[in-house]
């Protein structure tokens, strides 16, 4: 005999509810209200060092495709022209095992890891700590330099000039870097980790108010670009980097899965051309992989999209329109 609806309602919400704090606890840890809490890098070592001298093929970095901290440290790769320097490995998110998991066999035949858990703890021995991408590798010694994507792009951007083939570009000069780092400080906080902390919210107030911050921003970022080509001025900087990986996937996943849906960013006037304008320069476009992203969003984050039905759309050509933005 068929339990009565009003029961199986209610005993699967309790059951759900129960399972979903229990994932979301472990894939986004969240204060007391609710809210998202990023946990920190670890691994913050610099190129040049005495440790770590800079040199072409030594080092390597190690991405997911899906991933927007990842992705920063492409469209810098690809911009200076860093390709031929620094290769890269290719890594993908498990949605079975919830970590990310080698495309091919490790970067070194002497660490012989197939997850990136295994990868860390073979870096430093007994690392308990998550294990993220992008990581930039030491090939030479073995060792993981760095897996804050803000400082990789930092590191990108300047050490490795003897061997880049846009040594010119400086994305990152000295004269805008007070005007950058006030960008990348609020933009970090109700952009780039906004959207995550209005998708892994826990309750209604920790989202309303993550996702209020979120389009507060965007709106003021619109109302900045109606006079300035980049957020500093006429120079694409990596402040602008930084913006864009995530603007790139917010009408693809963060609108819909993580309840970002006030505005999609094709719906501003100057955030859509923006875009548009970025997505056009030499090198991005081959590092923006949206099939990679919805497969990454929508099929791998199982408690925000249990069925792992990935969506068709949006459709996306309009990236390569006139952006308009030289004027």
């Amino acid at each position: 005999m068929a339990l009565p609806p009003s029961l199986l309602i209610r005993t699967a919400k309790t059951i759900w509810t129960t399972l979903w704090r229990t994932m979301m606890s472990q894939m986004a840890p969240s204060d007391k209200a609710g809210a998202y809490q990023r946990p920190q890098s670890v691994f913050c070592d610099r190129i040049p060092s005495d440790n770590f001298p800079a040199e072409p093929k030594r080092y390597r970095l190690i991405v997911g495709m899906g991933c927007p901290w990842a992705h920063r440290t492409l469209i810098v790769r690809a911009l200076k022209g860093l390709e031929q320097a620094i290769p890269i490995t290719v890594v993908s998110p498990s949605g079975d095992e919830g970590y990310w998991v080698f495309d091919h066999p490790s970067p070194t035949d002497s660490l012989s890891c197939r997850t990136m858990p295994q990868f860390y703890a073979k870096a430093q021995s007994g690392y308990q700590g998550r294990a993220t991408v992008p990581v930039l590798w030491d090939g030479q010694t073995n060792t993981i330099v760095n897996n804050e994507s803000s400082e990789i792009i930092e590191i990108l951007n300047v050490a490795f000039n003897d061997w880049a083939t846009q040594p010119s570009l400086d994305l990152y000069p000295l004269e805008l870097r007070a005007d950058i780092d006030r960008w990348n400080e609020q933009i970090y906080h109700t952009v780039n980790n906004g959207v995550y902390r209005s998708g892994f919210a826990q309750t209604q107030t920790a989202y309303e108010e993550a996702c209020n911050q979120l389009f507060e921003t965007l709106g003021m970022i619109d109302t900045t670009l109606t006079t300035h080509r980049y957020l500093c001025g006429d120079a694409l900087t990596l402040a602008d980097v930084r913006l864009f990986t995530t603007l790139i996937r917010f009408d693809v996943a963060y609108y819909g899965l993580f309840k970002c849906n006030r505005q999609r960013i094709a719906e501003y006037e100057h955030l859509s051309g923006y875009v548009r304008d970025i997505y056009q320069h030499p090198g991005v476009a081959d590092t923006c992989d949206v099939d990679a992203i919805k497969r990454d969003y929508y099929g791998n984050l199982f408690p925000l999209n249990p069925g792992g039905i990935i969506p068709l759309g949006p459709d996306l050509t309009n990236l390569t329109a006139p952006h308009s933005r030289g004027r």
